[in-house]
């Protein structure tokens, strides 16, 4: 049914009997991962990509292979590769926490203003990495040129649509097939974390709380104790597919991996000097984005020294 679909922004994957992920290519105008859920007389999209051009993808192959409309869409968290697609579901239902929806109401219509206030400024960096591409060949450079490109496609007719309903520990979204759980066990990686469990089928979507095969990001509002804990707690429920904010869908093994990883660069962090580049440890070597082990582990210096 959705063989002949193809989308340049994301990889569609059947993952449970009326569940989907949708996992963002590189270079496209998703950046993150996305998905949707038939319940059988109800829809939910969870998170809306970097793009609206990659929303307006999913929302037509959501609704052709379920054959009915999106009710519901879910923001797992504030940041702009999750939301920013949220104008393709202005008609339905967006839930999201409380401090979710406060800090994308806070935050990004002044973002938002800025960029489309100095798209030449992109257009310029992005001819920057074009020179920068010439010189090297790196594919890295010409995905981040092809992302980039999609961004500035969207900023013209990009407008922020926020949450319009919030919720606070959890809520069930029932349909005649299966329903969902829509919950939140506080903020790890961002002020707050939302995921997506269909019990039934033994499928979790996660966000950011969980990446496959490429380095989590810290940034300064995560906090690693609590993301451990967050993980834990989900490490308990009976899970066959973890659907990741980055990187391919994943099992439980992936979310202990996580866990793993932020005990040891805590570790490392609490040991290092001051300026001291680290060698990533070979059970990362494979993973993408190298650059930001290094980075979280000044991030966690800094969150140690605080």
């Amino acid at each position: 049914m959705n063989n002949a679909f193809c989308s340049k922004h994301f990889k569609l994957e059947q993952i449970g009997k009326g569940i989907y992920a949708a996992i963002a290519k590189e270079g496209g105008g998703a950046v993150a991962n996305a998905g949707f859920v038939d319940l059988g007389d109800k829809v939910i999209i969870f998170d809306t990509f970097n793009t609206q051009q990659a929303s307006e993808d999913l929302r037509l192959i959501a609704e052709k292979i379920t054959n009915q409309t999106v009710t519901w869409v879910v923001n797992s968290h504030w940041h702009g590769d999750h939301i920013r697609g949220n104008q393709t579901f202005k008609d339905t239902v967006i839930f999201s926490s409380e401090i979710t929806y406060s800090k994308i109401r806070d935050v990004h219509p002044s973002r938002f203003s800025k960029q489309k206030n100095d798209i030449q400024g992109l257009i310029d960096y992005i001819q920057s990495l074009k020179e920068q591409l010439h010189q090297t060949n790196d594919p890295t450079i010409q995905y981040q040129i092809n992302s980039l490109n999609e961004l500035k496609e969207s900023l013209p007719t990009l407008e922020l649509v926020l949450p319009n309903q919030t919720f606070n520990n959890e809520i069930t979204l029932q349909g005649t097939k299966r329903s969902a759980k829509l919950f939140t066990l506080g903020g790890g990686h961002s002020y707050c974390d939302a995921m997506l469990y269909i019990p039934d089928e033994k499928v979790i979507f996660m966000g950011d709380l969980l990446f496959v095969n490429c380095h989590p990001t810290f940034f300064e509002e995560s906090d690693p104790v609590k993301w451990s804990n967050i993980l834990k707690k989900v490490e308990r429920l009976d899970i066959d597919v973890a659907v990741p904010g980055h990187g391919p869908t994943g099992t439980k093994e992936d979310i202990s991996k996580i866990i793993n990883y932020i005990s040891e660069l805590t570790s490392i962090a609490e040991k290092s000097n001051q300026n001291e580049d680290i060698e990533i440890s070979e059970i990362y070597k494979d993973w993408s984005s190298p650059e930001i082990y290094q980075q979280n582990i000044e991030r966690l210096k800094a969150l140690l020294t605080n």
